[in-house]
């Protein structure tokens, strides 16, 4: 395996223990990072803060199956947030890291938390955003909110998710283009992998097992994933620290950077 001196040549790809490749990048210097985005994205989710992280850390960003320049596999079985944990883990076999932060929002969260549970021992601190126990322990997002995202009108369910994940007041500043609203490449099948994936994770029972040092972030103002997950989470994790963001909507990585981000780095370097 290589050490964090030899990352920058390699090539950036590791197998799964099903042999499938996992696309990743690595960026910055220091203690390795580990970031994990949302649901049907790729590691684009996190340009906009990316290179603020990579000043303190070795950043390592990974383009989870189904999405990105990683492979495509369609069984659905194939698809499950217990296994995305265990393809990043991969990825940090393939780096030779053998102890990583990790920063997970929104689905990457709920991988994030497998990673902490599975592989303890590879996980320094960890930082759960805008995520979900699941389960029906887990709070649901509205009817209201569903209804917008299945809206059959032209142009309607894009138009709900920039509301769900930015304010109108960010919005009306920022013409994008958005890299948190899904990957455009990314075959519909394997959309509908990650969906499942993502609503099936239930991750409760072993949240109390968790022994890394935990923060919990969330928006106050986030109905996508809604705020009220963050206190039972945090609540769930031993020791876990509680930060709510006011007026901080799904995305508060990218409009909220100017806090969220020192918040983060800050807890993360300890």
């Amino acid at each position: 395996m290589l050490g964090l001196h030899a990352l920058r040549s390699h090539v950036p790809f590791a197998e799964a223990s099903d042999g499938v490749a996992i696309h990743y990048e690595v960026h910055g210097s220091g203690q390795p990072l580990l970031l994990l985005g949302g649901q049907s994205n790729s590691l684009h989710w996190w340009d906009s803060v990316r290179d603020d992280f990579a000043r303190d850390f070795t950043v390592v960003a990974t383009d989870n199956r189904g999405t990105g320049r990683s492979d495509k596999p369609r069984s659905p079985d194939a698809y499950s947030t217990r296994r995305f944990a265990a393809d990043v883990v991969s990825v940090l076999d393939d780096l030779g890291i053998g102890r990583a932060h990790v920063y997970g929002t929104s689905m990457g969260g709920r991988v994030a938390q497998w990673v902490a549970v599975d592989h303890a021992e590879r996980v320094g601190r960890l930082v759960l955003g805008c995520t979900s126990p699941g389960g029906k322990h887990g709070i649901e997002r509205g009817p209201d909110v569903r209804r917008a995202l299945a809206d059959p009108t032209p142009g309607a369910p894009a138009r709900a998710l920039l509301d769900l994940m930015y304010s109108p007041q960010w919005l009306a500043r920022n013409a994008g283009p958005f890299t948190t609203l899904g990957d455009p490449d990314m075959p519909e099948y394997a959309r509908r992998h990650h969906f499942r994936a993502s609503g099936r994770h239930d991750s409760w029972d072993a949240l109390p097992s968790i022994v890394a040092p935990t923060l919990v972030v969330h928006g106050t103002d986030d109905r996508f994933n809604p705020t009220a997950n963050a206190p039972l989470l945090a609540e769930r994790i031993p020791g876990a620290r509680l930060h709510l963001i006011p007026q901080a909507r799904h995305a508060y990585f990218e409009e909220f950077a100017s806090v969220a981000t020192p918040l983060v780095a800050d807890f993360l370097i300890g």
